[in-house]
């Protein structure tokens, strides 16, 4: 085919969607029990190598394997990632400011004391919308909390998800431990909670109250009716303080856009110089707006952008949900609503193209948790056919090349490096 449009580069991030042997898959991974033509055909013609994107001894999660995807030295970069998050809201950290995410998660039901109680959903069972914004109301209405924001010196920025974010003024954060939620789904929270410094003590108290208030508000007495996990607790993690990173552009050359339902992503997007673009009904589960995304991509693509990022969270998601055959529908899903249409309309119109696929971190069916592993990756160049003949998976990509850090792919998509 005669190609004249300009070359486009595209990177696409399956959130989590990398894992281990699942027994109930016959020891397969979900990647390997997946039906994903598209991607294997790329794989078939490209590269498919390993590479961490987590360097210890930081947290194995996409605030740090995206931050190396996007470029980013994370041992240099990382300071936390709510501050990331808080970019993509266009919140401007102060000097002294320490921004926390403040997840709406539900706790086990029952009389034992707050420390025995399970988490049963880091995202109250994937609230959203208006229910989201009325849990944090019921909290902030309530003048029992409202006297302990005031205390900490901490104001909660309201958003339509579970993921709500939290900005403390004049934090003092040292040797502080905080956890994910998701890496201790039916757990006892005990072991779990603020700890480390004196500030953790003062988050411990917000986390108390707010299940106090929310447990047996009629709210979630409510959704309990109707089916659903009440959003009956907060949970304050990923603290952080301001950061800046290097320009996108400088570094590579290329202008591009995040298409993505994270803030995270579009934060670390936005910190680089990069458009965030939103898609209506993009939601980062198995239901989000898969057409809209692909009609996103495919918009930033025909203008003089060159560099398209689309992240699909969606696989990460349903493992923390414990929803295997939804992990594999997402992966499935991602091959077959989007890159396919994406690549036939791209050959149709004879651009060029260059594609760095892969999963951020692994997120394990086993413990429904990240994991810090090395991950596969597929470099893919429409103009040429390595002649490997391999599939995208993980023993395809242990087997591979290795990259020794994620935060060199960039320079392999742009060619700026050759494998």
């Amino acid at each position: 085919m005669n190609r004249r449009n300009p070359m486009k580069y595209i990177l696409v991030i399956g959130d989590g969607m990398a894992d281990n042997p699942v027994p109930e898959l016959n020891g397969r991974t979900p990647l390997q029990a997946a039906a994903i033509p598209t991607i294997d055909a790329l794989a078939a013609r490209g590269t498919v190598g390993h590479v961490v994107n987590c360097p210890k001894p930081l947290p194995a999660g996409s605030e740090t394997a995206i931050l190396s995807i996007f470029g980013c030295d994370p041992l240099r970069y990382f300071t936390g990632r709510s501050p990331m998050e808080a970019a993509a809201s266009g919140l401007k950290l102060a000097p002294g400011d320490v921004a926390y995410r403040c997840n709406l998660v539900a706790l086990e039901d029952g009389g034992m004391p707050y420390e025995e109680k399970k988490i049963l959903s880091h995202s109250a069972g994937s609230i959203e919308g208006e229910a989201a914004l009325q849990a944090v109301e019921i909290l902030e209405s309530d003048p029992c909390f409202r006297a302990a924001l005031e205390r900490a010196r901490m104001v909660i920025h309201r958003f339509p998800a579970f993921r709500q974010l939290a900005v403390q003024s004049g934090a003092d954060i040292r040797g502080i431990r905080l956890t994910p939620p998701h890496d201790h789904l039916g757990e006892a929270l005990g072991p779990w909670l603020p700890s480390g410094c004196g500030n953790a003590a003062v988050l411990d108290e917000l986390m108390r109250i707010a299940h106090r208030v929310l447990n047996r508000h009629p709210f979630n007495e409510e959704r309990r009716k109707n089916g659903k996990l009440p959003a009956n607790g907060i949970w304050l993690w990923a603290e952080g303080t301001a950061v800046e990173l290097p320009g996108f552009e400088k570094q590579y050359g290329h202008t591009g856009g995040v298409i993505s339902a994270v803030p995270l992503c579009h934060g670390i997007g936005v910190l680089r110089g990069l458009r965030m673009i939103e898609v209506e009904g993009a939601t980062g589960e198995l239901d989000t707006n898969f057409e809209g995304k692909l009609q996103a991509a495919l918009d930033l693509l025909h203008t003089d952008a060159d560099f398209c990022c689309l992240h699909l969270e969606a696989p990460d998601e349903c493992t923390h949900n414990g929803d295997l055959p939804g992990k594999i529908q997402a992966i499935e899903w991602l091959d077959s609503r989007i890159l396919k249409p994406l690549l036939a309309r791209l050959d149709e119109e004879g651009t060029d193209y260059r594609i760095l696929l892969l999963s951020d971190h692994k997120t394990l069916t086993a413990t429904r948790g990240h994991d810090g592993d090395p991950v596969p990756f597929l470099l893919f160049d429409s103009r040429r056919d390595t002649g490997l003949g391999g599939v995208y998976d993980e023993p395809a990509g242990e087997a591979g090349v290795e990259v020794a850090a994620g935060c060199e792919l960039l320079g392999y998509l742009f060619e700026q490096n050759t494998l």
